[in-house]
């Protein structure tokens, strides 16, 4: 199984914001004659007429890591025949995995490849049901639909869009989140209306990132010359502004049958392209109410995006290049918090309100994790109600899978940067992990508050007479705490997977806690010599020093850190 650690990633172009996001019939009244024109119908760049296609089920769609670790380009259906022979898959992004995760979560329900029970959902991850059946399903599908230059039904597509792609489209790298920006000015910079072309399997993943990431904005289309005002307003993506969590098995497959919820409903309605299939797609006249998931398969493949890319002619297959880029508003699901909502961790605002849990600028997502397995050991429902009748797990298989946290950071409209962490998990040890992280977050908190009051200590002798405008640089010379949360990652994670693996959390915490003191007074020292080499500069020193050794054995301070203290002495 592979491994990450928590992490955020900032956007290359932005590094100073590191610290902190085949269906439906149309309503043909909405959409002018002139707008019937298809992408058939424009005219190829370069006097050219032909018109290459891909399909990702032919051609090399995703990267994906084999059990030795060997990395290979895989299409759709070898990521099913090979499920149990390939670890994971993975993007350029996190999010971008996330996406494309979801993607064949859709393909196993609308191929009608999934549990319709609990306990036949334990009984496939538990047995290693077969994912096969997708692929053959898969074969038997309408190449039509699954083309993704097709002039009339392009996949993931809005076809509708067509006549508007030369006037109003960009460069491909609009479809790019990191690169988008707020969907008007490239983030990076990056010309609008620059040819770069993208290849068509990243153009694909991109899409499909796009479709459940999408950021609320302006879309860069004018409603007006187009297919109506509510073109223009671009709503938050299905995963925008919260943290999926993915349970991550030792396989592919294992990773699809942890994730796959059971249903009894037939949930086969696959979204592959805006302008056929059984759900009537919205309009764009004005804002119309979210209609109703029909589905699983729905679920998980609705188009959040109105999207329409044009392809460089002459090149095919795996050669296959994206030139031009069209996007607008998609579709807004009503999403049921326990039927689509599943893998959510609920989290209470400071004002009151509970809401999944979100991507913060300020709280790195390791600090969470005991609200993950406390939803696990609460049984609070969908998937870790159905984690917590896992049977418990002996010797090497004592640790069989992750769960993967991913979000997108963002200030208001415009991207900044994933965050992700991953978490051990071990069936029947839900109790003693979320006592393993609520501990060693409590003595994480702990010692980040006595290295603020330390800084304080050191800041009043140094500055007796500051200006209130000065006093947030003064203090910040000697805080040590964006240093020690960084650093505190990596022994949190060692105390989980410890756990995860069978160490008592009594026998695992005196280390624990005895790394995390030292390290914190280590960084506080770092920052202590900048002080002068004078009275003042000693006496805040020592001050400073005595107060963060005071803080950690006072009042406050978890038993964890006393008990440490008390040993020590």
């Amino acid at each position: 199984m592979i491994r990450t650690r928590c992490f955020v990633q900032p956007f290359a172009h932005r590094p100073e914001r590191l610290l902190f996001s085949c269906l439906l019939q149309v309503d043909i009244r909405e959409t002018p004659r002139s707008h019937a024109m298809h992408l058939a119908d424009l005219p190829p760049p370069n006097g050219t007429s032909a018109r290459p296609g891909w399909d990702p089920r032919e051609h090399k769609c995703a990267r994906a890591f084999s059990l030795d670790g060997e990395v290979s380009e895989r299409n759709l259906a070898e990521l099913f025949t090979q499920a149990e022979k390939t670890a994971d898959v993975d993007g350029d992004t996190p999010g971008e995995k996330i996406a494309l995760v979801e993607f064949l979560l859709a393909l196993c329900y609308a191929s009608g490849t999934y549990p319709t029970s609990t306990g036949q959902w334990q009984q496939w991850v538990e047995e290693a049901h077969p994912l096969g059946p997708v692929a053959s399903w898969l074969a038997s599908q309408p190449d039509e639909d699954w083309d993704l230059f097709h002039p009339v039904r392009p996949l993931g597509q809005n076809a509708l869009l067509a006549t508007f792609l030369e006037e109003h489209g960009t460069g491909p790298a609009q479809l790019v989140i990191e690169r988008a920006g707020d969907y008007n000015q490239f983030a990076d910079h990056h010309h609008l209306e620059h040819p770069d072309p993208l290849p068509a399997a990243k153009a694909f993943r991109a899409m499909l990132t796009q479709h459940v990431f999408g950021l609320s904005g302006r879309a860069r289309i004018s409603g007006k010359a187009t297919l109506g005002p509510a073109i223009t307003n671009l709503a938050t993506g299905r995963l925008g502004g919260r943290i999926r969590v993915l349970a991550v098995g030792r396989t592919l497959g294992d990773t699809l049958r942890l994730n796959l919820a059971p249903t009894t409903d037939d949930p086969r309605i696959l979204n592959l392209t805006w302008t056929r299939g059984p759900i009537e797609r919205r309009g764009f006249k004005a804002k119309p109410p979210a209609r109703a998931v029909r589905g699983l398969a729905d679920l998980h493949s609705y188009l959040g995006r109105s999207v329409l890319m044009r392809p460089k002619p002459g090149l095919a297959g795996d050669q296959a290049v994206v030139d031009r880029v069209l996007i607008g508003a998609g579709e807004l699901l009503h999403l049921d918090a326990e039927l689509h909502l599943q893998d959510a961790v609920m989290s209470v605002t400071r004002t009151g309100e509970k809401k999944p849990l979100w991507p913060s600028a300020t709280r790195d997502l390791w600090r969470e994790a005991h609200a993950l397995y406390a939803a696990v050991e609460t049984e609070s429902g969908g998937l870790y109600a159905r984690l917590a009748r896992l049977p418990k797990q002996e010797g090497a298989d004592r640790h069989p899978f992750d769960l993967l946290t991913v979000g997108l950071l963002s200030n208001k409209t415009t991207p900044i940067g994933w965050v992700t962490s991953v978490f051990p998990f071990a069936p029947g040890l839900a109790p003693v992990l979320y006592q393993a992280s609520l501990r060693g977050s409590q003595v994480a908190e702990h010692i980040a508050r006595s290295l603020d009051r330390a800084a304080y200590a050191a800041w009043e002798i140094m500055y007796p007479n500051p200006k209130p405008s000065d006093k947030k640089a003064q203090l910040a010379r000697f805080d040590a705490r964006g240093e020690q949360w960084k650093a505190t990652e990596e022994p949190f994670h060692t105390l989980l997977l410890d756990v995860a693996d069978g160490a008592m959390v009594t026998d695992c915490m005196p280390g624990y806690v005895e790394w995390l003191v030292e390290m914190a007074r280590d960084f506080l020292g770092k920052r202590l010599d900048s002080l002068p080499k004078n009275g003042q500069g000693l006496r805040a020193r020592a001050a400073a020093l005595r107060r963060y050794t005071s803080e950690l054995t006072s009042p406050r301070a978890p038993a964890d850190l006393t008990a440490f203290k008390d040993g020590e002495s």
